[in-house]
């Protein structure tokens, strides 16, 4: 299994239940296809550099996540048949990638306890 990270971007129209139904989508696809998820984080509300579907922000989330090639595809069709999804990148992480993403995650774990 891969390590990847998923950045997608929601529209701005979406209350707080229709966007948490959303991320709660993308993870139930992801562990349907066998992946395992590590880390999840909303980035919420932020404007965009440039407009995307004459919309000037939208909702940023991460997701981490380790699984086979073949989930991704799977992932990458439901992002683009979810009209709610604006715009989104799955990457796959190299080692020292997958290093930082750990350090990241434990130095913003150590300043929410």
């Amino acid at each position: 299994m891969n390590q990847y990270e998923t950045v997608f971007i929601m529209t701005p129209v979406l209350s707080d239940q229709q966007m948490k139904e959303t991320v709660e989508k993308f993870k139930d696809v992801l562990v349907q296809n066998g992946a395992e998820i590590i880390n999840e984080e909303a980035w919420g509300l932020k404007t965009l550099a440039y407009p995307i579907q004459k919309k000037s922000s939208g909702f940023y989330e991460l997701i981490e996540f380790k699984a086979e090639p073949a989930a991704i595809e799977r992932l990458e069709i439901a992002f683009r048949r979810d009209e709610r999804v604006i715009r989104s990148l799955v990457v796959k992480q190299e080692k020292y990638a997958a290093l930082y993403a750990e350090k990241r995650r434990n130095k913003f774990n150590k300043k929410e306890n």
